[in-house]
Formats: structure tokens, sequence, C-alpha cells
């Protein structure tokens, strides 16, 4: 029989912000969400190198590194991923046989304070988020879509309802197979809105400013993200929404836009070029949708010192080579995906760092429109985008093939740029690489790419 706490103190911390005026203040407009985001969010997520263990020390670690050596780069997200509510999970996987779940008497999970030892008296991630906020972080949490089974199993009441009880809310159906921790919630019962506010009021009391939803878009749970979306509005915090994983399907495509600043394409991104070549080829419909605060979502950069204590794998450096993580990486900027790195920080060489703050291509991550495909054929693919502010254009390519033989990838421009010159700049090296006009083309060895910024020439 699983085991659970009730959380006493966190009753007594929610009574007192009550009673202190910290319950929402404001409701935000419909759609306001979108300008939260107005640019890919950067930051660092726990999962690839802690899977489900990650500890405070090892969060405020990154805090650390990040406020040190990648804040002036645009880097500013620090999430703690799954499961910080079980004080015994493992890595490799996660303990479902005897997890020991640490919770309020409202149903809402708290972190465990083994692992997370300023969470003790009632405060939950108050201080740990504070910590990261005065480094000019900004803090992030991971939690699964519906209500928690312990929760549903004790009948504990739903904060702002008048007795409705979480057994009152779930349905078995649709429950998430990889992780059994949480029901369903039925959007249309009495109490279902109630308990996601709940939720998020207690979030935005903590301070989070991001938060990964899992178990939503695979299937496409619209009932659910819509109360999500609604809860967020009438917190009073502007938290930005994460759903995962993928693949989300294109045929929710414009209902998603209207409720997340970002969301999964595709499964866990690992470090096998395996994972890349698929992402490649499934970005490819999700082009039209690449807008300031609503982004399609390549998944987190599996790059530096990854599974530390993670779920896929022993301990390692990144298994991609260099070559393959300059592809990832351009695939990533120019199709202005989030960016959250999966590796530890305070792990990284100096390859890794480089990676991660070439001014250059940031700028193009950050201030790039228009981003489209040129074309993917022959396991060869062309990207481009443009930049409304400096006239620039940029153009990825790449070679996905395994063959020994390279390909020469060529790109044709628009119609109306055939006779116009360009000078051509290698945006990873700085290399100026010649001058084109009307078609630009590179020898590319197998799993390799290029990036390139074009500026007109007078």
């Amino acid at each position: 029989m699983k085991q659970y706490y009730l959380n006493l103190s966190a009753i007594l911390l929610f009574f007192l912000s009550s009673c202190t005026g910290t319950k929402p203040t404001e409701k935000f407009e419909k759609g306001e969400f979108k300008t939260w985001a107005q640019t890919p969010p950067m930051g660092w997520n726990s999962w690839d190198c802690y899977g489900p263990t990650v500890e405070e020390h090892e969060v405020k670690a990154n805090a650390d590194y990040m406020a040190e050596n990648l804040s002036a780069y645009g880097w500013e997200y620090i999430v703690v991923d799954i499961r910080w509510f079980v004080e015994n999970d493992k890595a490799g996987g996660y303990n479902q046989t005897d997890p020991r779940y640490v919770i309020d008497e409202y149903g809402r999970y708290q972190p465990a304070v083994n692992r997370f030892p300023s969470a003790a008296d009632g405060k939950g991630f108050k201080e740990l988020a504070d910590y990261v906020h005065g480094k000019g972080l900004k803090f992030g949490i991971h939690i699964m879509r519906g209500i928690p089974k312990v929760a549903v199993e004790k009948k504990l009441p739903i904060l702002g309802t008048d007795g409705i009880t979480a057994d009152q809310i779930y349905s078995t159906e649709m429950q998430c197979p990889w992780l059994r921790d949480n029901y369903t919630i039925v959007a249309d019962k009495p109490g279902a809105q109630e308990y996601y506010n709940s939720i998020f009021n207690m979030y935005a009391q903590w301070g989070v400013d991001f938060i990964k939803v899992d178990d939503l878009s695979r299937p496409y749970h619209k009932a659910e993200i819509e109360l999500i979306r609604n809860a967020i509005d009438q917190c009073g915090r502007p938290i930005v929404l994460s759903t995962s994983p993928g693949a989300t399907p294109i045929s929710a495509a414009d209902h998603v836009k209207e409720h997340a600043n970002m969301w999964r394409m595709v499964d866990d991104v690992w470090d096998t070029w395996h994972h890349f070549a698929n992402l490649i080829k499934v970005a490819e419909q999700w082009y039209p949708y690449i807008s300031p605060g609503t982004w399609p979502d390549c998944d987190m950069i599996p790059l530096g010192r990854i599974s530390i204590r993670g779920e896929r794998g022993q301990d390692r450096m990144t298994r991609l080579s260099k070559e393959e993580q300059y592809s990832l990486m351009t695939l990533f900027t120019i199709f202005k995906s989030p960016l959250m790195f999966g590796g530890d920080l305070p792990s990284n060489d100096a390859f890794t760092l480089s990676l991660l703050t070439n001014s250059e291509v940031l700028r193009m991550h950050r201030e790039s429109t228009n981003v489209r495909q040129l074309f993917q054929k022959d396991e060869m693919v062309a990207i481009t985008s443009d930049n409304p502010e400096t006239g620039e254009k940029y153009l990825a390519l790449f070679n996905i093939s395994d063959d020994l033989e390279p390909k020469e990838v060529s790109a044709t421009f628009d119609d109306s740029d055939q006779n116009i010159e360009y000078a051509v700049t290698d945006l990873w090296t700085g290399e100026n690489v010649g001058n084109c006009s009307g078609t630009f083309s590179k020898s590319l060895n197998a799993h390799t790419s290029g990036l390139y910024k074009l500026v007109k020439v007078e």
C-alpha cells in the first residue's frame, strides 16, 4: 500500500498567506500569456542529468553556474523536473512500487524535505525560488496532469469548494500509462477547475515562473489543457506554460497555440543521431506555428554531462560527436525552439560552454522571423529565416544521411533575391566564407551542418 504524508505545516502556510493578502489579485486577459515569452524561453532542466531524483543543492549549483556564465546570454530558467514530491524515487526509471508521496490536506503535492530541505515547515518551493530569483533568474517546476491517486483514495477536500472531495472529480480513463501517480480530472465536474486553481495559486505563492505539465500531448488532453490555462490566468502570476511530451498532434496546433507558450513535437530527445534525425523530420510540419509567445518545442538539449542519475543510460558526457552537437544546436536555434539545456551545468567543458554562449547564433535565435524550410529531400535539409531589424538572412544546411560520401547541399534563394550579392559568414566560427548570389552550396559530410549569415553587398 502506498504511503502518503499530510503536510500540516503547509495548511498553516496557506492560511497565513490567505490572511496576508497573497491570494490572486488579478486575472489575465484571454491571450495575454503570449506576451510572457516573446522570445523562446532559455534555461536548464534537471531531467536529463538527474531524472526524478534531483536535490536542492544540485539545483542551486546549476543556478549558480547559470548566473555566472550564461545569464548574460539570455539563459534564465531553472526548472526542477519530475516527482519532486517523492521521498524515495530512483535513477533509471521510477519507483512505482512503494513511493512515499508528500501531499497536503487539500491533495496538493509538496516538495520532499529530505531532498529539498528549504521546504521544511510548509514553505514549499518558496525559499528555493527566492534563491533562484536572487541570482537574477527564474524558477520552474514539472507536474503531471491530473489529481493524485492518494488524494482520491483519502477523499481529500478540494480547496475553494463547499465540501467537494477529490474522489468526486476523477476518472481512471486515460490514466498516464507510464507513470501512475495521478488520475484524470473530469473537466466538467464541479471542483475540477477549483482543484487546478488551488495548485496554481500555491505555485504562484511559491514564486514559480515556468511550469512543464506532462502527459498532456499524446493523446491530446484538450479539456485539461483548458483547465490549466484558466488556472494560470486566474492565479495572478505570469507562469509560462510548457506542454509535454510529444508528439503533439498537428491537428491540435490551432488549439495548443491559444493555450500554451511551448509544446513538444516529439518524445524525449536523447544523445543519439536517430533522435535528431527523427526530430528534424517531425519539425517539418510545425514551421507555420513558430510565433512570438507560442513556440513548437524540440525538447531538452542532451549535451554536456547527462544521466548522472538519469532515466536513460549511465553517467556520461553526451554521445553525440562535436559535429553532431553543432547540427543539433543549429536546428534548435534556427527553428527558434525553446532552449532547455539538459546536462549538469557545473560539469560543462569549454566546448559545451561555447555552444551555449555564441552571441551571433543566439542573436539569430532571438531576433529572426519568417522561419521556413526550403527543402527536405534525399536526406538533405535547408532552413532559412530573416532578421527584419538588420536585413540579414540566415541559412542552415544539413546532411542527415549516414552515407560516407559527402553531399553537396545547395539552397536557391527566392526569385526576388536571385540577382542580389551576399557576403556569407559562418555563424559558429565568425569566418567569412565568400560571396554568393542566387544559390549557396556547401559540401557536407554525414551528420554535419552549416549555419550562415548572409548580408547584402552594397
